[in-house]
């Protein structure tokens, strides 16, 4: 019976030191709890995604546009994508003229020439072998329709057919 009581005592004693020591150290130990602050060079930051890169691979374009499938017709090969990209959302017209001009370049695109009206923008990108031609204007839900056509520079074209 004695024997019985220690036991207990033992364990009432170590399951006390147990809770005591847990209530004085807190969380500090436990990945993910409130208390934790692990420095950013430990672990990188998730950043989120704020642009994509669709049937073009060196045309980076806004997460807040989507893809309008009726209007849009690409041709892809292993040696280049060629068509007309057609893309709709809410952005803000100045800010997406300085998105496509700034990030075209970090593409390593060369702007040939920009039109800004009040009902159409058009940019004109330069490559060694190909153009793009990227306009956006406002539709009559107030939405922004982009319309991206890249295409091979004639002449720098692979010959499909020999004319002999």
């Amino acid at each position: 019976m004695r024997v019985i009581k220690f036991n207990f005592i033992i364990a009432a004693f170590c399951l006390l030191v147990f809770i005591l020591v847990f209530t004085l150290t807190g969380c500090v130990g436990i990945p993910g709890s409130r208390n934790t602050k692990p420095s950013s060079a430990q672990t990188p930051e998730k950043s989120e995604t704020t642009a994509v890169y669709y049937d073009f691979e060196d045309v980076l374009i806004p997460k807040e546009l989507s893809i309008v499938e009726a209007k849009t017709m690409v041709i892809s090969t292993p040696d280049f994508a060629s068509g007309v990209l057609t893309l709709k959302g809410r952005v803000e017209r100045n800010s997406l003229f300085s998105f496509f001009v700034n990030n075209m370049m970090k593409d390593n695109w060369i702007i040939e020439s920009s039109i800004k009206s009040p009902g159409v923008t058009i940019l004109v990108f330069k490559k060694a072998t190909r153009c793009a031609v990227i306009t956006f204007e406002n539709d009559k839900f107030n939405n922004i329709v982009v319309q991206i056509g890249v295409a091979p520079i004639l002449g720098s074209a692979p010959k499909i057919l020999d004319s002999e």
